[in-house]
């Protein structure tokens, strides 16, 4: 079993930015909190698995996308699910008291649900988790060039999807 305190600093450090990360994937918060334990399990089962990482962050990223793929596969064909689990508006964002920005808010997570998975997946890690291509391509195991293109075309929709709400504040 894994160091309690050695889980706890990971379960700290990281299970935020994760938990946003499989919300965004699954767009369904059971399943989320579903992976997100399954996750830990497995690190509690098999800490030497981190510790022979190169990249914590990275690691756990890898293991987010590999538990949500698991996670679909399950529930029947990947592609079915994935576009199930796209069309769900389920908020990413904390509630905001401002009714401009939780409208704002609503929106961005709505056209978020639109974007093909792949295209969701590089476009939050970029943006909410703060990657770099290159961490990206490494936590998803793609070309960097792939997670760059990828980040392109997904931002490219979201501007066309939201320019209706930019435009009416105009």
């Amino acid at each position: 079993m894994a160091d309690a305190m050695d889980l706890e600093r990971l379960y700290e450090v990281h299970a935020q930015a994760l938990f946003a990360y499989l919300l965004n994937f699954t767009r369904n918060e059971q399943d989320t909190r579903d992976a997100l334990q399954e996750i830990f399990v497995k690190l509690a089962r098999n800490p030497a698995a981190l510790r022979s990482a190169r990249d914590e962050r990275a690691f756990l990223i890898r293991l987010a996308h590999n538990a949500a793929i698991d996670l679909m596969r399950r529930r029947g064909t990947r592609d079915r699910t994935h576009e199930r689990f796209g069309v769900e508006n389920v908020s990413v964002f904390a509630r905001s008291a401002d009714p401009d920005e939780e409208s704002f808010r609503t929106e961005l997570g709505i056209s978020m649900g639109e974007l093909p998975p792949e295209q969701r997946e590089v476009v939050h890690l970029k943006l909410w988790a703060g990657l770099t291509f290159e961490e990206i391509a490494a936590a998803l195991e793609i070309p960097p060039n792939t997670a760059a293109s990828r980040y392109r075309y997904g931002v490219d929709k979201l501007r066309e999807l939201l320019r209706p709400l930019y435009e009416e504040i105009k």
